[in-house]
């Protein structure tokens, strides 16, 4: 028998904001395009202030404030192709195969985070082994601040009225446009935890126990954090309509790609080792 759904009395109303935030002739600026181009820009500026703090590094910083200047286009591509890329291959890889040109549709939407994770941390052990220091540290500092970029695109995805959750009767719930049913606002969910609260936690990391002086610990705090927020989330998010369940009917494919992200985020906090201060000659 199929689990009946008791709508609430009152949905909260959506708030119907355009996608498109600004039209200049043929030109559309979209909302979630909006939300990456500022999410890389935090995460540029944020990085340096981490690096510019000394009181963070007890051992030494062995970057510089330019290094993130550099590393800044890098980012961009690695997040920007591994998302588009991850997502096909990940989500839904035959209608691409079917459609080849869709592939460059980005418009229309299509991203991954883990795709986008991959291609960003690739960037960044070429990039760090290029400047002579170890990848974690990159990790780390790019790390920190990575939640508000998360966040913003989750609130964007609300916007678009895109990945909503299951039906529910919980009082905040949402009832889509062109959907006669209220469903868990689960964009906003991962918002919430895989945005704010990620951020904050990683905030007390590096600015209360300083564990920026151990390479590779806040990268670990980051990844394992992000794969609980996102795996619980998933418990109230419908899954991609053209995969559904899988492995038995209740596993996703963002639980199955974050599981390993989980991991190995507590494999790396676990091996994290403090520097050494340098010692007076």
């Amino acid at each position: 028998m199929p689990e009946t759904i008791l709508l609430p009395l009152a949905a909260l109303p959506f708030p119907q904001i355009d996608p498109i935030l600004i039209r200049i002739g043929p030109l559309a600026v979209h909302w979630y395009g909006v939300a990456y181009i500022v999410g890389i820009l935090f995460g540029w500026w944020y990085a340096k202030r981490l690096i510019a703090n000394e009181r963070l590094w007890p051992g030494g910083c062995p970057m510089k404030p330019t290094d993130i200047d550099d590393f800044l286009v890098w980012a961009a591509l690695g997040i920007v192709l591994g998302g588009r890329v991850g997502y096909i291959l990940f989500y839904d890889f035959h209608r691409y195969l079917a459609n080849p040109l869709d592939i460059l549709a980005v418009w229309q939407g299509g991203m991954s985070f883990h795709g986008g994770f991959l291609g960003c941390t690739i960037g960044m052990i070429f990039f760090a082994r290029s400047r002579g220091y170890s990848p974690w540290h990159l990790f780390d500092v790019i790390a920190a601040g990575t939640p508000v970029a998360i966040g913003l695109v989750r609130i964007t995805n609300f916007i678009n009225s895109e990945l909503w959750g299951k039906l529910t009767d919980v009082p905040w719930a949402f009832i889509p446009p062109g959907d006669m049913f209220a469903r868990h606002p689960s964009q906003l969910y991962e918002a919430l935890l895989e945005g704010l609260v990620l951020f904050l936690v990683l905030r007390l990391l590096t600015h209360r126990f300083l564990k920026l002086a151990s390479p590779g610990f806040i990268a670990g705090a980051f990844v394992t954090g992000y794969a609980a927020a996102r795996i619980f989330s998933e418990f109230f998010r419908e899954p991609d309509i053209q995969l559904g369940y899988l492995f038995g009917g209740w596993l996703t494919m963002g639980m199955i790609l974050s599981i390993p992200m989980a991991l190995a985020g507590i494999w790396a906090m676990a091996t994290a080792k403090p520097v050494a201060k340098p010692t007076a000659a």
